[in-house]
């Protein structure tokens, strides 16, 4: 077992902490969210539990008390935007979690994948009106504006330049294929993240002009579907920066406008999921039950990894993994 340096893992543990803290409080302010409390469990079919790719399988979990079969969450989409119909927010304002979740089926650990998945989880009502990409557009500036306030502070406490540039770049998914046809979709990420730095990347998960995907995204949260303002499709995204240390593109958030019920019937016969609409959730959207919503995660390791430029997530979360993968010890 190897040892940890006291005094640097002391140090950075304090560091880790007061980043988390600064963020999700500006985080908060920016987008007029209420931190809550988030739930570990849900019970297995009652719609609220996500499938994200579509591949993923969810952790099983058995209660002795109760009768019905639970599992662990995979994302909080769903459950947000069903809680702030039972709280009646407000249009333009919203909550945050700090979700945990496992992930057992990711492919591969690595040094950004981990089993373990902490992120900040947020989600706000908006009106009918604003599902456009002007809108989509403000609320990533936001919260990017959050990581550079956030980026600031790590700089000055590490001694360093500040890591993320000015600007945000926007980028649709069907014009990044078209720039780079002969490239797959993570070398098309990490060619867009070198030039630019930063990079919104808008429309994962529908299909583009040569039949293919960018990436999987769950056909009942976010709009991957809608023509947008650009001339291309979907109304969500991924922020994405240039890693320094792994000198890669690396995704720090997953968000999106979410589907009117319209949109989620639309979305779920092209990918074939029907028969969701039978489940308890998609009942009360369809039916008009539910606000609209824009949400997303934001990885709460990740971006700390990325901002304290540690070359390992395990670095600053504690998971399991294979005991043949060294992980650096600072």
């Amino acid at each position: 077992m190897k040892k940890l340096p006291k005094e640097a893992f002391i140090q950075d543990q304090r560091l880790i902490q007061r980043t988390k803290s600064f963020f999700i409080e500006r985080l908060s302010q920016e987008l007029s969210l209420l931190e809550v409390q988030a739930p570990i469990l849900t019970y297995q079919g009652d719609g609220i539990q996500d499938d994200l790719n579509g591949v993923e399988r969810p952790v099983a979990v058995q209660s002795q008390t109760l009768s019905k079969p639970l599992e662990i969450v995979q994302s909080l989409a769903k459950w947000k935007r069903q809680l702030l119909a039972r709280s009646d927010f407000d249009v333009e304002s919203g909550i945050v979690t700090q979700m945990r979740a496992v992930r057992p089926d990711e492919e591969c650990l690595s040094e950004r994948h981990s089993l373990y998945v902490d992120q900040w989880d947020w989600e706000k009502v908006i009106a009918d009106n604003d599902r456009h990409l002007d809108y989509l557009k403000e609320t990533v500036q936001k919260i990017y504006k959050t990581m550079q306030e956030t980026d600031q502070v790590v700089a000055k406490a590490m001694q360093r330049e500040a890591l993320l540039p000015r600007d945000i770049t926007f980028i649709q998914t069907e014009a990044l294929r078209k720039q780079y046809p002969d490239l797959s979709p993570s070398q098309r990420e990490h060619e867009a993240c070198k030039q630019h730095g930063a990079i919104f990347l808008i429309g994962i998960g529908g299909e583009l002009s040569d039949g293919s995907i960018h990436d999987g995204r769950a056909p009942d949260y976010d709009d991957w579907s809608t023509p947008n303002d650009e001339g291309h499709y979907g109304l969500n995204g991924d922020i994405l920066v240039w890693n320094p240390i792994l000198k890669d593109a690396f995704e720090l958030s997953s968000m999106g406008i979410r589907v009117s019920p319209q949109v989620m019937h639309q979305q779920l016969q092209i990918r074939g999921c029907e028969h969701r609409l039978n489940y308890l959730w998609h009942q009360q959207l369809m039916a008009g039950h539910l606000p609209q919503t824009i949400g997303g995660g934001i990885g709460q390791s990740r971006l700390i990894m990325f901002l304290l430029q540690k070359e390992h997530i395990g670095q600053v979360q504690f998971s399991v993994w294979p005991e043949e993968l060294e992980i650096p010890v600072l």
